[in-house]
């Protein structure tokens, strides 16, 4: 990405700016310090300053992504799980991430999603065929299995 390698003091601010535009996970901010050029003791202080200096805050960054990807692209917990995981997310900040999504509207949003893609599914005659393209995009969009079950006994 940079051509020429910059030196701890020059990359500080730069991270600081990349941290203050939005959230950041750890792996994201230590990949966008590797791009700078710089060294692996180079990058391990830099991090270890941004937790000080509150610019990097896994649990928050973690809250933040789950609600956001909940609210905006109605993801299920298990899809954002992953993707945390993928983010190299801690266990602890991944399950705190999941308890701050309120249940009622977890809920809600199952059952939205489920009956809107209900209705494009009204061409489709065969019950069996229906449940299951219901229950694929719902496993899709990363619900629970035994949650979907549930949510399809009640609308079909």
């Amino acid at each position: 990405m940079y051509k020429q390698q910059l030196t701890k003091e020059q990359a500080l601010p730069k991270v600081r700016q990349y941290c203050t535009y939005q959230e950041r996970s750890h792996s994201e901010v230590k990949e966008k310090l590797y791009s700078f050029g710089l060294y692996k003791k180079d990058v391990e202080q830099l991090i270890s300053n941004l937790i000080e200096e509150n610019y990097l805050n896994e649990e928050r960054f973690a809250i933040v992504f789950a609600g956001g990807r909940f609210r905006i692209k109605h993801w299920g917990k298990v899809k954002i799980k992953y993707e945390l995981k993928q983010k190299q997310v801690s266990e602890y900040c991944i399950k705190k991430a999941l308890q701050e999504i309120n249940s009622a509207d977890y809920l809600k949003t199952l059952y939205k999603l489920a009956e809107g893609k209900l209705k494009l599914l009204r061409a489709e005659k065969n019950i069996f065929t229906k449940k299951k393209k219901l229950q694929d995009y719902l496993l899709q969009k990363g619900f629970e299995g035994q949650l979907i079950q549930t949510v399809i006994k009640d609308i079909i």
